[in-house]
């Protein structure tokens, strides 16, 4: 009797223990949209001092002496700090794309944080007149045609990675961000 109530025990501690570790997860988990029309512009200044004003819901693609220059607006409308990682821009092709493997990111060259329920931006540049992703991102600038990056964040210490889609479409003169998917990376998605 005793072997089975120690058993019982064990294992409605280790549940609670569970459950304790998934909320202070949750707590700790931050979700990227993009930023929202009314949002404030942000300023956003790449290492070589190029620099740009991304306003609230909107996105900068721009190629400038060989140097392609991407940003967008974004939310953080989880419980914790985002803290973006890394990026993998592509034509729009369909919103059933699977998501980028992780090993197919360019890492970001600065760490970029957004608070709780505050806003900030994700920036990316292409400098390598060789990148295999320059033509394509070239054509698509000319043509003013919808482009898709996925952003890898997570939170303040590394866990609770996830991708966001961002989809930059063009409506006359001005590129709209909207997000459309998130993908858990280490961990099963929900639905």
């Amino acid at each position: 009797m005793l072997a089975v109530a120690t058993f019982a025990s064990t294992r409605s501690a280790n549940r609670a223990a569970r459950v304790a570790e998934t909320a202070m997860q949750a707590g700790l988990r931050p979700l990227l949209l993009a930023s929202r029309l009314q949002d404030p512009p942000e300023k956003v200044m790449w290492m070589d001092e190029h620099y740009a004003r991304v306003l609230g819901g909107q996105g900068v693609l721009e190629e400038i002496d060989g140097v392609i220059y991407l940003a967008a607006g974004l939310r953080n409308v989880g419980a914790g700090v985002a803290v973006l990682d890394a990026w993998h821009v592509f034509p729009f092709v369909d919103m059933a794309t699977p998501p980028t493997p992780v090993d197919e990111f360019r890492r970001l060259t600065r760490d970029l944080y957004i608070a709780p329920g505050d806003f900030g931006f994700w920036q990316g540049a292409i400098r390598d007149p060789d990148d295999p992703d320059r033509q394509a991102l070239s054509q698509a600038i000319a043509a003013r045609s919808r482009m898709m990056v996925d952003l890898l964040y997570g939170d303040f210490e590394g866990g609770q990675r996830t991708i966001s889609r961002v989809a930059l479409t063009w409506r006359a003169d001005t590129l709209l961000a909207a997000t459309s998917r998130h993908w858990n990376v280490d961990r099963t998605n929900p639905r």
